[in-house]
């Protein structure tokens, strides 16, 4: 995850985000790649992979892993979870980007995002 992080922090200063958009990429890079770690149960060696891009004005954001299918268009809003903490993650995810395509393919979830503006 630290990767990922690290390397979304670097993408939003060299494609000149502003803040407010470069903290908003990352935690939404950490949130995505912290749920495949927790609720994907992707094989302990298998790779999480991502690609940042400038999409027009936009920021795309491309995940591929190899955890269970899970569509995030198709999650139920369950609100944080008060008592392990966390569970709001989702519900950033989806305020602060939009679903491009989602779709399995041979064995791996592939999840385009774009950070809304």
């Amino acid at each position: 995850m630290t990767r990922a992080l690290s390397a979304a922090r670097t993408f939003a200063g060299t494609a000149g985000l502003g803040a407010d958009a470069s903290d908003r990429l990352a935690v939404i890079v950490e949130e995505w790649v912290a749920n495949i770690v927790e609720h994907g149960r992707p094989a302990p060696d298998s790779l999480v992979t991502l690609r940042l891009e400038r999409a027009g004005q936009g920021v795309r954001l491309a995940f591929s892993d190899a955890g269970v299918a899970f569509d995030l268009r198709e999650a139920a809003d369950t609100g944080p979870n008060l008592e392990r903490g966390g569970g709001a993650g989702l519900a950033l995810i989806a305020a602060w980007s939009e679903v491009e395509d989602y779709r399995r393919v041979r064995g791996r979830n592939r999840l385009t995002l774009r950070l809304r503006s």
